[in-house]
C-alpha cells in the first residue's frame, strides 16, 4: 500500500478536495483506496455523508484501544462510501481531545502507521487528510506517509501557512530521524487576479524542485461535487478541476516507483 497524507499548517488550502478528488481518479483507475480523515473538523467524513459528532466507527476509536492496550481489528472501524473502490477510516470531532487525554503516553504517534499495516492487503493506496495544526494527529500522519502532498492556496497568506508547515516537516524529520519526500501543490488558482498570479510566481522562486509544474484553478463544480457527497473525479471527471487534479496523479505516480508507466 502507498501511503500519501495531505497536510497544510492553515485550513481553506484544498485539503479535502485534494484528498477526495485524487481518491476518485485512483478508484476510476480500479485502486483500492482507503481515504482517512486525521482532521477533527471531519470535512472529509462529512463529504461522503457520515457524521463526525455521532458516528460510532471512526479513528478515534483506534487511539483510544490503543492507548488501553486494547486495539482493535482495523476493518471493524472501516466504513464504505457509494463509490466502488473507495472506502473512509471516519473523523470524529472527540479527535481534538487527544493531545490532552494521551499526554506522553508511549506509541501514540504510530497509531495509524500500525492501523494501514494492518489494512496493507485490503488497499493499494490510503490518503490521510490532516488537521491544520500540529499535535498527535499530525505527527501520525507524516510518520504514517511516504509522500506529502501540500495544497497551498494561492494568496500570499497561505504563504506563512506553507511555512508553518515546512518547519513542522523538518522537527518531526529531526526527531524521528527519516526524510520524506514532499510536493508544493497551487490551489484555487485564478489566472485574473494578480494575488494569485505573484503568488504562483513567489512559489517558483522559493521552491523550485519541491514544486508542481501545474495548478488547480478555481472551480464552481468542486461545490457541486461536495453537494453530491462525490468526488469531481467521478461525478464529471472532464471538469476543468478534475482533469488538472489528473494530471497531478500522474505526476505523483511517476515521482514514485510504479509497477507500469502512466502517460501524462
Amino acid at each position: 500500500m502507498r501511503v500519501w497524507a495531505v497536510a497544510n499548517q492553515k485550513g481553506g488550502v484544498g485539503k479535502t478536495t485534494t484528498a477526495v478528488t485524487l481518491g476518485g481518479w485512483l478508484a476510476r483507475r480500479g485502486q483500492r483506496v482507503l481515504l482517512v480523515d486525521l482532521d477533527p473538523h471531519g470535512s472529509l467524513t462529512s463529504y461522503f455523508g457520515f457524521d463526525p459528532e455521532s458516528n460510532p466507527r471512526s479513528g478515534y476509536v483506534l487511539f483510544k484501544r490503543a492507548a488501553e492496550h486494547k486495539p482493535l481489528a482495523p476493518r471493524d472501524q472501516i466504513e464504505h462510501t457509494a463509490v466502488e473502490g473507495l472506502d473512509l477510516l471516519c473523523a470524529s470531532t472527540a479527535m481534538a481531545t487527544l493531545d490532552r487525554q494521551l499526554g506522553n503516553t508511549e506509541g501514540m504517534g504510530l497509531v495509524i502507521a500500525r492501523t494501514l499495516q494492518g489494512l496493507d492487503e485490503d488497499y493499494d493506496y490510503a490518503l490521510i487528510d490532516c488537521p491544520p495544526m500540529l499535535g498527535v494527529l499530525m505527527v501520525n500522519a507524516l510518520a504514517a506517509c511516504e509522500h506529502l502532498i501540500i495544497p497551498v492556496q494561492t494568496e500570499f497568506l497561505a504563504l506563512k501557512g506553507l511555512e508553518r508547515m515546512l518547519r513542522t516537516l523538518q522537527m518531526v524529520q529531526r526527531s524521528r530521524n527519516f526524510s520524506l519526500e514532499y510536493t508544493i501543490v497551487p490551489t484555487l488558482f485564478d489566472k485574473r487576479t494578480r494575488a494569485s498570479l505573484e503568488t504562483l510566481r513567489t512559489l517558483r522562486e522559493r521552491y523550485p524542485e519541491q514544486l508542481w509544474n501545474g495548478v488547480i484553478p478555481v472551480d464552481t463544480r468542486f461545490r457541486e461535487a461536495s453537494l453530491a457527497g462525490v468526488p469531481l473525479s467521478i461525478m464529471r471527471p472532464g471538469a476543468r478541476g478534475a482533469q488538472h487534479y489528473r494530471q497531478l496523479l500522474e505526476y505523483l505516480l511517476h515521482e514514485e516507483p510504479a509497477p507500469a508507466a502512466i502517460n501524462s
